[in-house]
């Protein structure tokens, strides 16, 4: 289910759909923890300084990788650790893969039918 003020790019669901990487919130509740994740899940490069700046040139130098579409299952877990500005720079680092990436990206936040509500509003704070 799309809130009709979420950019193109974005979902916010309860329903089971597919994902070419999924990440599990649980785990990915710090930064730290996140790179961690997606360095393994994406095979990045070694040059990857597990930052902000180095997981966007990361996902925007990608040239042969593809279409992405990245899925956090327990998505109201992700980056939970961190102060609500972390979130919202990731929702900001996966604007740009999506306006300028050469590939197709999407992130799908997904988690309950009774924590889409909480998610929703994470998301329009960070997006305000």
């Amino acid at each position: 289910m799309d809130a009709p003020d979420l950019p193109p790019w974005l979902e916010l669901t309860a329903e089971p759909t597919p994902g070419t990487v999924v990440v599990p919130g649980a785990a990915a509740r710090s930064r730290g923890d996140l790179f961690g994740l997606l360095a393994q899940a994406l095979d990045l490069p070694e040059w990857f300084g597990r930052n902000w700046d180095a997981l966007a040139d990361c996902l925007l130098d990608s040239d042969d990788a593809g279409p992405l579409a990245l899925r956090v299952d327990d998505a109201e877990q992700l980056l939970a650790d961190e102060p609500p500005a972390q979130f919202a720079t990731l929702l900001q680092v996966c604007d740009d893969v999506s306006s300028h990436g050469r590939h197709p990206f999407r992130l799908v936040l997904r988690t309950t039918d009774e924590r889409l509500p909480a998610l929703r509003r994470r998301v329009a704070a960070a997006t305000s």
